[in-house]
């Protein structure tokens, strides 16, 4: 039977398979246990990425290697290799790969929902935004940046919690739509009670610290109003464009105006407005009912230089019964057919 330092001799110019560098430099082999008379040899390695189908092509070739050189059986464990030794021998590309989001080279475009005021529908527009951009072809994300007001997990059906790989969090999924939410990391919808520095840490652990993987938009739920959240999306992306939600309601345009004339002063490009709630379609007459009346999304398009890029009636989503997501239209909703205009609207100014 071989002995410790001969299985270390026979790992030692195995290499890991992200950093591809030897075991014997990385310091990767932390523990053997050999059992004489049952040939079993136990070993522990510390590799750069878990959980990954690397680690299983990497778990095959020390196996055959130990088995090859008398081995009958083989416990093979993994841990997480030390982040020092990490950066030491991660290649550049790699490294720029990892803090990419906030990076100038990334190639994910940044798409920023705001409001003047909470309850005009600035939640639900992200998610079926998001949606559209997903229907057309496009990687999507979300992050509900809405920390006290956070809405999106419920809003999307979505029961799951993130996955964590190594250091880095593993967003949720729901149709197709990738999404990070603070209320993920709250238990029994408990209040957020924090302060500006804390929910900007939380923000930038959202860019940094999520693996998104390669994205075509991010699509971010902003709280309503001109906060510290706000003001920190605008300093961490300066390439992000905005879209404002509004009502009808002249109050309502009124108030979303600052929202708007903020991102104006720290140049941000507003890509248009959104006229949430606009009308409802009377089943007995067919004929639009204005309720929350007129014009407040043209008006505020007027006064921050944009344009209307939809109007979005009163009216649920279809209910399905194998399908639980409150707030998501389907693609031949009435609804789903105008966020589908809009979507196309934002791909052609985002990607002019």
């Amino acid at each position: 039977m071989i002995t410790k330092e001969e299985v270390v001799q026979l790992l030692n110019p195995v290499k890991d398979p992200f950093l591809h560098i030897t075991l014997e430099k990385t310091g990767g082999i932390k523990q053997i246990t050999i059992k004489e008379e049952k040939k079993h040899i136990s070993v522990k390695i510390a590799i750069s990425k878990m959980n990954t189908a690397e680690q299983m092509q990497l778990q095959q070739e020390i196996v055959g290697i130990l088995k090859k050189n008398g081995a009958t059986t083989v416990g093979l464990r993994f841990e997480q290799l030390q982040d020092d030794v990490i950066r030491k021998y991660q290649p550049a590309a790699e490294q720029t790969k990892e803090t990419s989001l906030l990076g100038g080279n990334t190639k994910t475009k940044f798409i920023a929902v705001a409001s003047g005021k909470g309850g005009v529908g600035k939640s639900t527009v992200t998610v079926n935004l998001a949606m559209a951009l997903m229907r057309l072809g496009k990687k999507v994300g979300i992050i509900d940046a809405d920390i006290y007001g956070f809405s999106i997990p419920d809003m999307m059906g979505i029961e799951n919690r993130p996955a964590v790989r190594g250091k880095k969090i593993i967003p949720v999924e729901r149709f197709g739509v990738q999404v990070i939410s603070m209320g993920f990391f709250v238990e029994d919808n408990s209040p957020i009670i924090w302060r500006g520095p804390m929910l900007g840490k939380m923000l930038n652990s959202f860019f940094s610290e999520v693996e998104w993987g390669d994205l075509d938009y991010l699509v971010l739920d902003l709280p309503p109003g001109t906060g510290d959240i706000a003001m920190d999306v605008h300093e961490l992306l300066p390439s992000c464009k905005e879209i404002i939600v509004t009502t009808p309601h002249p109050t309502a345009a009124f108030v979303a105006a600052r929202a708007g004339q903020m991102a104006i002063k720290t140049n941000h490009e507003i890509l248009g407005v959104v006229e949430n709630m606009s009308y409802f379609v009377s089943k007995k007459t067919g004929e639009k009912e204005h309720v929350f009346g007129e014009g407040g999304g043209q008006k505020l398009a007027d006064v921050l230089e944009t344009k209307v890029l939809g109007q979005l009636q009163l009216q649920q989503p279809y209910m399905e019964e194998e399908v639980f997501a409150p707030s998501v239209y389907q693609e031949d909703h009435p609804n789903g057919k105008e966020y589908h205009k809009i979507a196309a609207k934002v791909i052609a100014k985002m990607e002019e």
